[in-house]
């Protein structure tokens, strides 16, 4: 490489790192995995760092109507964002699904969970884990399929529930619920579930866990936040995005 070749990459580093920026980012809980995979291709790809914290929807709408510094809202539903823009805390104009969620119960050992969640009407638990559904959409979808399966009185004094669906799948991991109802994401890789039993809910069972993403007022400014919910948008993102079982 020439010295005019090197100091024309050099050039290209520093414009770069000269324009790299940090966004905040508030993420629910079911999209950690593929999240923190595509925030280290954003960086990588623009140099901009994404600042990543993971919870409740519900719990970051209450952050945000306080003043939490967050540039940007990646929801666990549709509903949020959309409240936060009518109430005059994200930007007009910017929301969109970054994708569609998937519901699934689960069973850290093998062969205990079948395909049809017949479980649900057995005596073999004692404990089933779901989200808080007051504040996480995979909770309030977890109760509309309880519902809808009629199993109320089996399985509703059996419920723990968990803040968020991280901590929901945090009991399910740690055995102090046998079963959960937990984001698909959470348990499956590439079309394949990677540890334990799990029935992946028909969507005909609960509506829609639509995710939208939106601009908040605190990054109405931030390039590197205008630059992520771009960057969510394409083929990168969407890439690994499917590769953890969500519809786009």
């Amino acid at each position: 490489m020439t010295l005019r070749s090197l100091l024309a990459l050099a050039g290209s580093l520093l414009s770069v790192i000269a324009h790299a920026g940090e966004v905040s980012v508030a993420v629910a809980a079911n999209f950690t995995a593929p999240m923190q995979k595509i925030a280290q291709a954003f960086e990588q790809d623009t140099g901009h760092k994404a600042q990543l914290a993971f919870g409740a929807t519900g719990k970051f709408y209450a952050q945000i109507k306080n003043g939490a510094p967050f540039a940007v809202l990646l929801a666990a539903d549709d509903e949020t964002p959309a409240r936060l823009e009518k109430e005059g805390l994200a930007v007009a104009g910017t929301r969109f699904t970054y994708a569609t969620g998937r519901l699934a119960l689960w069973c850290k050992q093998a062969n205990v969970v079948d395909d049809k969640g017949e479980v649900l009407r057995s005596n073999s638990f004692n404990k089933i884990a779901i989200a808080d559904p007051k504040l996480a959409p995979y909770g309030a979808a977890a109760m509309e399929v309880i519902h809808k399966l009629g199993v109320q009185a089996n399985v509703v004094p059996k419920l723990v529930q968990g803040e968020s669906i991280g901590q929901t799948y945090q009991f399910v991991s740690t055995e102090n619920a046998q079963l959960g109802f937990v984001a698909l994401s959470q348990i499956s890789l590439d079309g394949r579930i990677t540890q334990g039993s799990a029935w992946v809910v028909p969507q005909s069972l609960y509506t829609p866990l639509k995710q939208d993403a939106v601009l908040l007022n605190a990054g109405k400014d931030n390039t590197a936040a205008h630059a992520l919910l771009k960057y969510l948008q394409g083929d990168t993102a969407k890439t690994i995005i499917k590769g953890y079982g969500y519809a786009l």
